[in-house]
């Protein structure tokens, strides 16, 4: 604890760190505060259908990225999200498309075009969304007197220029915290949304705990905090974990004297080099079927198992495609030959590798040989909830959503990205300090 407490003093000596720190509270406080913000004409206690349905499926990942302004009607309701979806397509358009691969290797020139091109898709996806939102919300509250001032076209074009807007300013948002603050900036809000919904959770479990409703009182809560810090550390060794793969650069000389290269490197491969991104399109592919079970009232006792995530359907299905799309993102966002490419291009081979396709070909397979395990933990981890809530544990739903799933890698993952911003901080702190104290001694000894 007194090691925590030093380092906690020794960020906040440094002034520019401090200010960053100080920057990015003052953001995700706006943040916050806009979420709280109903849709001008919206009574907020006429929601009562709309929370219900964020409970489960695609609707509550929405709600999660949101933290949850998309079931409270807020002028944020749609939050990060329609930023991450036009992100996805930009990524694919990168592997598909000559033009935007052509981008990607034009430097910083290329990504200002990319980020560019990111925000008009993100304005597109809102124009189509912002209404569709609305159309639901008028769905879910029918009847209920939600609607103050009517539900007309002025008040539809109204509020999606109000939701659209929202959503930008959040992605601005997103945008000063990672030029002005510390950490990935849209990363920060999304976990930010996700710890929003912790306190709440928390105190739910903890009451039903001390009420014995499902048996085993405090002792039981106990046993629930100390697995959900277990799941956690479980959580932090597989995103860290990698494969190191050596290689090995060439000398070359140039002039008489100067020698460059020989040093010995390693290429780090991710066991999660996808992340939470196939956990992410296989809740929004489930979410299919979900939809049309409900629309078409089948009555197949089969499909209706579709309808709840906590049937073994449904989960099946679910870890089937967590590992599909784990060799799909993987296979797209790394590219084995470009690896090889530029390895060649900088004089750099792998030990009792051949460079070329010799090489291309190894860390491909390497990467087949660490993309099945790291599929099957994604998976393992994303219907660790659904475990949790069933007996004997009894956890509730909405506690269960932090000892897996996307809430967890969100967090374990951002956490560990801006750790490891503020360490560079104070290492380059620590090492601006040691260059003046050294130039001062020089300069005492002339």
């Amino acid at each position: 604890m007194k090691k925590i407490i030093e380092t906690l003093k020794n960020i906040w000596r440094i002034e520019d760190l401090r200010v960053r720190i100080l920057i990015t509270i003052l953001f995700v406080a706006i943040y916050r505060f806009g979420s709280t913000v109903v849709l001008p004409g919206i009574d907020s206690n006429a929601l009562a259908n709309l929370h219900k349905q964020t409970e489960g499926g695609l609707m509550s990942l929405l709600d999660m990225f949101s933290g949850g302004a998309f079931s409270q009607a807020s002028i944020f309701a749609l939050g990060i999200m329609p930023y991450i979806t036009a992100s996805i397509v930009i990524q694919l358009l990168a592997v598909a498309v000559p033009y935007f691969q052509k981008m990607q290797r034009e430097g910083e020139s290329g990504t200002h075009k990319i980020n560019q091109y990111t925000r008009f898709l993100t304005l597109a996806i809102l124009t189509f969304q912002a209404p569709t939102y609305l159309i639901n919300l008028k769905a879910q509250t029918q009847g209920s007197g939600a609607f103050l001032m009517g539900d007309g076209l002025g008040f539809m074009v109204m509020s999606t220029i109000i939701l659209a807007a929202g959503s930008m300013f959040v992605l601005w948002l997103g945008e000063r915290i990672t030029d002005k603050g510390i950490g990935n900036g849209v990363s920060v809000i999304i976990m930010i949304g996700i710890i929003a919904r912790l306190p709440v959770a928390f105190v739910e479990e903890f009451t039903s705990a001390l009420s014995g409703a499902e048996g085993g009182g405090l002792i039981k809560f106990l046993a629930e905090i100390i697995a959900l810090v277990f799941v956690m550390a479980f959580a932090i060794l597989l995103v860290k974990a990698v494969r190191k793969v050596p290689v090995q650069y060439a000398k070359r000389i140039e002039g008489r004297k100067n020698q460059f290269g020989g040093a010995r490197q390693y290429i780090p491969l991710k066991l999660f080099a996808a992340n939470v991104m196939p956990i992410i399109f296989a809740q929004a592919i489930m979410f299919i079927p979900m939809m049309l079970v409900q629309s078409l009232n089948v009555q197949s006792p089969i499909l209706q198992q579709f309808l709840h995530n906590n049937s073994v359907l449904y989960n099946v299905v679910f870890v089937l495609l967590i590992v599909a799309f784990t060799y799909f993102y993987t296979a797209i966002t790394m590219n084995p030959v470009q690896m090889a490419e530029d390895m060649k291009r900088n004089n750099g081979f792998i030990p009792g590798i051949k460079p070329g396709k010799d090489t291309a070909d190894y860390i491909d397979n390497v990467m087949s040989h660490l993309t099945l395990p790291g599929s099957l933990f994604i998976a393992a981890i994303a219907i660790l909830p659904v475990f949790a809530q069933m007996k004997p544990f009894g956890v509730h739903q909405a506690f269960a959503h932090f000892f897996g799933g996307t809430s967890l890698l969100i967090l374990v993952g951002v956490v560990l990205d801006t750790i490891q911003q503020i360490d560079s901080h104070m290492s380059v702190r620590n090492y601006d300090r040691m260059l003046n104290a050294g130039h001062t001694r020089n300069r005492s000894n002339v």
